[in-house]
């Protein structure tokens, strides 16, 4: 399972990611995090008296082995859990981890040890190990204060930021996935705040004398959708816990810390709630047909274009066994079928094909890439789909991935794939009411059974056998449709 990944370690991949299988060595990863202005690890290694410009030569020059993001990723969050007990990959995490597969740095006197030296927690009213003494004071009374009213104002900025969220996802989305995971963060929230003395907190409330409550601009007052009142408390709570983070370190290093993650945490939750640019245009689609050419009864040309002309509105290539050459050659032949026949066109497994025939989206296994590996390969525009067979795969696209749509089974005996196991309507029923996101009943479904797929509160459903061996495909392409019913997409 791929790990937790805050913005800078997200963009220090993108950065250091190669066309085909070349790996990336330490170097690459140090450069890529010692020129992201955002992140930590150039503050880090100059705290360390090394320059910085001496040390990019250095790494330049450097022939350190490869490593993989799996393998960096893996130390780099144990790395977390033991200084934080957290297990986020951050980027001050993924230096460390570099430095630790080789330590190209040593002449510079950045050192894994060095390094981790920063970042463990110093003893409470000490200054931290590894910074100069100058930099750091005990706190005055008045400075204390000043910070301690910041931390209040902010830690009710954000809680009601996630009220306000809640509700989103709760009454307009009716998402239990993203309800559960906002409430996750509220409770987060709450727990670190009380970690902290209440009294100060407390006495360093002035409501009456904050110039702020008579200053507004009328753009606060304008919210045209709920969308537009989510994405306002999205921000406002991302805002809110930097300015936590920052002020909380005068009260408590250790509050700060837990504050980091949760900003992180909320960076992804803004994700799942609106990059769903892609899947928008999945909002009324309820046919989705999996066709592989030689289950065919009739040439794939044919089927596509007849499935489409009763109702089918996605189709996806599933071709196995094919080898690469003729399976890109047969996905461009489907781009061009699907592009006349006004339907979306997905590619099984294969991000690389998808990418290559110009296909709308992917779709993919629990053993495929990731949803994020994906997307940089068939770019952010492209419809990226997972198949998920339990309630916490499901979260996983939903919260982590970031996925336009689930496939949920297997649902049924499939006559085009065997499965050891059948999680059936029951889990059917448990996704109806666990996610906004668009869900496809999928395995051995067919026109005897559809009603039953309704029944437990979905209407899309990914057909195959019932479609491919059908002589008249446009007729059960209908009766599909009607049997599905007319769907309700969700209002933002």
């Amino acid at each position: 399972m791929r790990p937790d990944l805050s913005p800078g370690v997200e963009r220090a991949e993108a950065s250091v990611t190669r066309p085909g299988d070349t790996q990336p060595t330490a170097a690459d990863w140090l450069l890529a995090l010692l020129d992201d202005d955002e992140a930590k690890p150039a503050g880090l290694v100059a705290a360390l008296g090394a320059d910085l410009d001496a040390v990019r030569v250095t790494l330049r020059q450097a022939t350190a082995a490869s490593v993989s993001p799996a393998d960096l990723y893996a130390v780099a969050r144990r790395k977390g859990l033991l200084l934080r007990s957290d297990g986020t990959v951050t980027t001050d995490l993924v230096l460390l981890a570099c430095l630790e597969v080789g330590e190209p740095l040593a002449g510079h006197g950045v050192t894994a040890t060095a390094v981790e030296s920063l970042l463990t927690p110093a003893p409470s009213g000490s200054p931290e190990e590894g910074f100069a003494a100058a930099e750091f004071h005990v706190a005055e009374p008045t400075e204390l204060v000043q910070a301690a009213r910041i931390v209040d104002v902010n830690a009710n900025r954000a809680r009601e930021s996630l009220r306000v969220l809640d509700d989103y996802c709760r009454f307009v989305l009716n998402d239990a996935t993203l309800t559960g995971e906002v409430k996750r963060l509220r409770h987060d929230l709450v727990a670190a705040v009380n970690a902290l003395p209440a009294g100060p907190l407390l006495a360093a409330r002035d409501t009456p004398h904050d110039v702020g409550t008579a200053v507004g601009v009328p753009s606060e007052y304008r919210r045209s959708t709920p969308r537009d009142v989510a994405k306002v408390n999205v921000a406002r709570l991302q805002e809110s816990l930097r300015s936590l983070e920052e002020y909380g370190k005068v009260l408590d290093d250790g509050f700060a810390r837990r504050v980091e993650s949760l900003r992180y945490a909320a960076y992804t939750l803004d994700r799942a709630l609106f990059a769903r640019t892609p899947g928008d245009r999945l909002a009324g689609a309820q046919l989705y047909a999996l066709f592989t050419g030689s289950q065919c009864v009739a040439s794939l040309e044919w089927m596509i274009a007849e499935a489409a002309a009763g109702g089918v509105q996605v189709v996806q290539l599933r071709e196995k066994a094919m080898p690469d050459r003729e399976l890109l050659a047969r996905a461009k032949d489907v781009r061009r079928w699907t592009a006349a026949a006004g339907v979306l066109f997905v590619v099984n497994d294969r991000a690389d094909i998808a990418a290559l025939c110009g296909a709308d989206g992917v779709h993919l296994g629990q053993d495929d890439l990731d949803v994020a590996e994906a997307r940089r390969i068939v770019g952010p525009n492209a419809i990226v789909g997972v198949s998920t067979h339990t309630a916490e795969q499901v979260r996983r696209a939903v919260i982590d991935g970031g996925a336009d749509y689930v496939g949920v089974g297997p649902t049924f005996p499939s006559k085009t794939k065997s499965f050891a196991d059948y999680p059936g309507l029951d889990f059917v029923r448990e996704v109806a009411g666990l996610t906004s996101l668009p869900a496809f009943a999928l395995g051995g479904v067919d026109l005897t059974n559809v009603g039953g797929v309704v029944a437990a509160g979905l209407r899309r459903v990914a057909v195959s056998s019932a479609l491919a061996t059908a002589d008249d495909p446009q007729a059960v392409a209908r009766r599909f449709r009607a049997a599905l019913g007319e769907l309700t997409p969700v209002q933002t």
